[in-house]
Protein backbone atom coordinates (compact mmCIF):
# COMPACT_ATOMS: atom_id res chain seq x y z
CA UNK A 1 0.00 0.00 0.00
CA UNK A 2 1.68 3.18 -1.12
CA UNK A 3 0.11 6.43 0.78
CA UNK A 4 1.87 9.17 -0.60
CA UNK A 5 -0.75 10.27 -2.85
CA UNK A 6 -2.79 10.59 0.66
CA UNK A 7 -1.00 13.36 2.38
CA UNK A 8 1.43 16.51 0.94
CA UNK A 9 4.81 18.33 3.08
CA UNK A 10 4.82 21.73 2.58
CA UNK A 11 7.92 23.27 4.26
CA UNK A 12 8.53 19.52 5.83
CA UNK A 13 5.21 19.54 7.45
CA UNK A 14 2.73 17.28 7.19
CA UNK A 15 -0.91 18.24 5.54
CA UNK A 16 -4.49 16.36 4.21
CA UNK A 17 -6.87 17.44 1.43
CA UNK A 18 -10.60 16.80 2.22
CA UNK A 19 -10.26 14.55 -1.09
CA UNK A 20 -7.17 12.90 -0.01
CA UNK A 21 -8.73 12.12 3.47
CA UNK A 22 -11.82 10.68 2.23
CA UNK A 23 -10.20 8.55 -0.83
CA UNK A 24 -7.76 6.83 1.80
CA UNK A 25 -11.30 6.07 3.77
CA UNK A 26 -12.89 4.64 1.38
CA UNK A 27 -9.88 3.36 -0.89
CA UNK A 28 -8.13 1.91 1.40
CA UNK A 29 -10.02 0.90 4.77
CA UNK A 30 -13.56 0.62 3.27
CA UNK A 31 -14.23 3.06 5.63
CA UNK A 32 -17.86 4.78 5.04
CA UNK A 33 -18.01 7.05 8.02
CA UNK A 34 -20.22 9.80 7.01
CA UNK A 35 -17.30 12.11 8.92
CA UNK A 36 -15.29 11.67 6.41
CA UNK A 37 -17.14 12.59 3.39
CA UNK A 38 -15.94 15.11 1.19
CA UNK A 39 -18.51 17.57 1.73
CA UNK A 40 -19.26 16.11 5.58
CA UNK A 41 -19.62 19.70 7.47
CA UNK A 42 -17.70 18.41 10.58
CA UNK A 43 -15.32 16.26 8.02
CA UNK A 44 -12.02 15.11 9.92
CA UNK A 45 -8.74 13.23 8.86
CA UNK A 46 -9.30 9.44 9.49
CA UNK A 47 -7.24 8.50 12.28
CA UNK A 48 -6.42 5.57 10.57
CA UNK A 49 -4.43 7.39 7.68
CA UNK A 50 -2.29 9.14 10.73
CA UNK A 51 -1.42 5.65 11.93
CA UNK A 52 -0.08 4.91 8.27
CA UNK A 53 1.70 7.78 8.00
CA UNK A 54 3.37 7.49 11.57
CA UNK A 55 4.46 3.92 10.80
CA UNK A 56 6.05 5.09 7.15
CA UNK A 57 8.14 7.88 8.83
CA UNK A 58 9.13 6.31 11.89
CA UNK A 59 8.56 2.49 11.42
CA UNK A 60 7.39 -0.39 13.85
CA UNK A 61 8.15 -0.50 17.27
CA UNK A 62 7.47 -3.56 19.27
CA UNK A 63 5.27 -1.51 21.42
CA UNK A 64 2.96 1.22 19.89
CA UNK A 65 0.38 3.20 21.43
CA UNK A 66 -1.34 6.02 19.68
CA UNK A 67 -3.48 8.16 21.78
CA UNK A 68 -6.12 10.92 19.35
CA UNK A 69 -6.32 13.79 21.12
CA UNK A 70 -7.95 16.09 18.84
CA UNK A 71 -9.91 15.69 15.57
CA UNK A 72 -7.62 16.55 12.30
CA UNK A 73 -9.45 19.41 9.77
CA UNK A 74 -8.07 19.37 6.12
CA UNK A 75 -5.74 21.91 5.71
CA UNK A 76 -4.07 21.55 9.40
CA UNK A 77 -0.60 21.37 8.95
CA UNK A 78 1.49 18.92 11.35
CA UNK A 79 4.57 19.18 12.37
CA UNK A 80 6.73 15.74 12.78
CA UNK A 81 9.26 15.63 15.79
CA UNK A 82 12.58 13.58 15.45
CA UNK A 83 12.17 10.18 16.64
CA UNK A 84 12.27 9.38 20.25
CA UNK A 85 10.23 7.30 22.39
CA UNK A 86 7.41 9.74 23.04
CA UNK A 87 5.99 11.60 20.00
CA UNK A 88 4.11 14.59 20.47
CA UNK A 89 2.09 15.40 17.03
CA UNK A 90 1.18 19.18 17.05
CA UNK A 91 -0.16 21.35 14.40
CA UNK A 92 2.13 24.64 13.26
CA UNK A 93 -0.22 26.58 15.83
CA UNK A 94 0.76 24.28 19.04
CA UNK A 95 -2.47 22.27 19.43
CA UNK A 96 -2.12 18.12 20.70
CA UNK A 97 -3.34 15.95 17.89
CA UNK A 98 -1.87 12.79 18.89
CA UNK A 99 0.70 11.05 21.01
CA UNK A 100 2.91 7.89 20.35
CA UNK A 101 4.77 5.99 22.45
CA UNK A 102 6.93 3.18 21.22
CA UNK A 103 9.42 1.03 23.33
CA UNK A 104 11.29 -2.27 22.53
CA UNK A 105 13.47 -3.15 19.22
CA UNK A 106 12.15 -1.08 15.69
CA UNK A 107 11.78 -1.83 12.04
CA UNK A 108 12.15 0.24 8.86
CA UNK A 109 11.64 -2.68 6.99
CA UNK A 110 9.61 -2.17 3.57
CA UNK A 111 7.62 -5.33 3.74
CA UNK A 112 6.77 -5.27 7.58
CA UNK A 113 5.27 -1.28 7.19
CA UNK A 114 3.18 -2.56 4.40
CA UNK A 115 1.83 -5.17 5.19
CA UNK A 116 1.14 -4.15 8.84
CA UNK A 117 -0.24 -1.10 7.74
CA UNK A 118 -2.64 -2.81 5.06
CA UNK A 119 -3.83 -5.63 7.51
CA UNK A 120 -4.79 -3.18 10.32
CA UNK A 121 -6.58 -0.72 8.39
CA UNK A 122 -8.88 -3.04 6.67
CA UNK A 123 -9.19 -4.24 9.88
CA UNK A 124 -10.31 -1.16 11.22
CA UNK A 125 -12.38 -0.05 8.46
CA UNK A 126 -14.60 -2.88 9.27
CA UNK A 127 -15.77 -1.54 12.58
CA UNK A 128 -19.45 -0.04 11.11
CA UNK A 129 -21.80 -2.01 10.55
CA UNK A 130 -20.11 -5.80 11.54
CA UNK A 131 -19.07 -4.76 15.22
CA UNK A 132 -20.55 -1.56 16.26
CA UNK A 133 -24.50 -2.62 15.21
CA UNK A 134 -24.19 -6.17 17.12
CA UNK A 135 -22.92 -4.47 20.33
CA UNK A 136 -25.27 -1.89 20.70
CA UNK A 137 -28.19 -4.21 19.34
CA UNK A 138 -27.40 -6.23 22.77
CA UNK A 139 -28.21 -3.19 24.49
CA UNK A 140 -31.29 -1.95 22.64
CA UNK A 141 -29.18 1.16 21.88
CA UNK A 142 -27.97 2.45 18.17
CA UNK A 143 -25.94 5.48 16.58
CA UNK A 144 -28.25 8.04 15.41
CA UNK A 145 -28.54 8.21 11.75
CA UNK A 146 -29.24 11.63 11.39
CA UNK A 147 -25.77 12.68 13.37
CA UNK A 148 -23.74 9.58 14.17
CA UNK A 149 -20.47 10.61 15.86
CA UNK A 150 -17.73 7.38 16.34
CA UNK A 151 -14.71 8.79 17.15
CA UNK A 152 -11.00 6.88 16.90
CA UNK A 153 -9.46 7.32 20.72
CA UNK A 154 -6.64 5.30 20.98
CA UNK A 155 -5.01 2.03 20.01
CA UNK A 156 -2.36 -0.14 21.57
CA UNK A 157 -0.24 -2.87 19.64
CA UNK A 158 2.39 -5.19 20.70
CA UNK A 159 4.57 -7.65 19.17
CA UNK A 160 6.64 -10.55 19.84
CA UNK A 161 9.00 -10.03 17.08
CA UNK A 162 9.47 -8.09 13.86
CA UNK A 163 10.68 -10.79 12.23
CA UNK A 164 7.36 -11.04 10.06
CA UNK A 165 6.59 -12.09 6.66
CA UNK A 166 2.86 -11.30 6.17
CA UNK A 167 0.81 -10.14 9.87
CA UNK A 168 -3.01 -11.10 9.86
CA UNK A 169 -4.82 -9.43 11.58
CA UNK A 170 -8.23 -11.35 13.54
CA UNK A 171 -10.43 -9.97 16.19
CA UNK A 172 -10.43 -11.49 19.62
CA UNK A 173 -12.85 -10.14 21.49
CA UNK A 174 -15.51 -6.47 21.44
CA UNK A 175 -16.79 -4.69 24.56
CA UNK A 176 -19.14 -1.98 24.58
CA UNK A 177 -19.70 0.24 27.94
CA UNK A 178 -22.70 2.40 27.49
CA UNK A 179 -23.24 5.83 29.87
CA UNK A 180 -26.24 7.44 28.92
CA UNK A 181 -26.20 8.44 25.31
CA UNK A 182 -22.42 8.09 25.17
CA UNK A 183 -20.32 4.85 24.66
CA UNK A 184 -17.01 3.14 24.86
CA UNK A 185 -16.15 0.58 22.95
CA UNK A 186 -12.63 -1.64 22.84
CA UNK A 187 -11.94 -3.74 20.39
CA UNK A 188 -9.12 -6.47 20.96
CA UNK A 189 -7.16 -8.64 18.49
CA UNK A 190 -4.00 -10.55 17.41
CA UNK A 191 -1.80 -11.08 14.55
CA UNK A 192 -1.02 -14.06 13.43
CA UNK A 193 2.08 -15.33 11.11
CA UNK A 194 2.09 -18.27 9.76
CA UNK A 195 -0.67 -19.66 12.05
CA UNK A 196 1.30 -18.68 14.70
CA UNK A 197 0.18 -15.72 17.12
CA UNK A 198 2.94 -12.76 16.72
CA UNK A 199 1.20 -9.77 18.48
CA UNK A 200 -1.57 -8.72 20.46
CA UNK A 201 -3.54 -5.23 20.02
CA UNK A 202 -6.64 -2.96 21.17
CA UNK A 203 -8.62 -0.12 19.71
CA UNK A 204 -10.41 1.75 21.59
CA UNK A 205 -13.61 4.14 20.29
CA UNK A 206 -15.97 7.11 21.52
CA UNK A 207 -20.11 6.58 20.72
CA UNK A 208 -22.14 10.18 21.23
CA UNK A 209 -25.33 10.85 20.24
CA UNK A 210 -26.91 7.15 21.02
CA UNK A 211 -30.45 6.25 20.83
CA UNK A 212 -32.62 3.98 21.84
CA UNK A 213 -32.59 0.70 19.39
CA UNK A 214 -35.35 0.36 15.89
CA UNK A 215 -34.94 -2.24 13.98
CA UNK A 216 -36.71 -0.65 10.80
CA UNK A 217 -34.18 2.31 11.22
CA UNK A 218 -31.10 0.32 12.04
CA UNK A 219 -31.95 -1.69 9.04
CA UNK A 220 -32.48 1.04 7.04
CA UNK A 221 -29.54 2.86 8.59
CA UNK A 222 -27.69 -0.85 6.85
CA UNK A 223 -29.01 -0.42 3.33
CA UNK A 224 -28.32 3.32 2.98
CA UNK A 225 -24.49 2.35 4.34
CA UNK A 226 -24.23 -0.63 1.96
CA UNK A 227 -25.44 1.07 -1.11
CA UNK A 228 -22.79 4.09 -0.41
CA UNK A 229 -20.27 1.51 -0.71
CA UNK A 230 -21.60 -0.42 -3.74
CA UNK A 231 -22.03 3.00 -5.80
CA UNK A 232 -18.42 4.79 -4.32
CA UNK A 233 -17.11 1.06 -5.95
CA UNK A 234 -19.10 1.77 -9.23
CA UNK A 235 -18.10 5.06 -9.77
CA UNK A 236 -14.61 4.20 -9.45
Amino acid sequence: MIIDQFFSEPDGRVCFTREQGSNFAKQIAHDFNPLHDIDAKRFCIPGDLLFAVILARYGVSKHMEFVFSGMVSAGVELVLPAPSAELLINGIDGREYLRVSRAGEMSRAESLIQNLTQNYVEFSGQTFPHILVPLLAEQRMMISPERPMVIYQSMSIDLDRLDIANPLLQGDYNRLEINGRRGSVELAFHLEDGGEIVGRGKKHMLLSGLREYDEDIVASTITTYNDRKRAYATDC
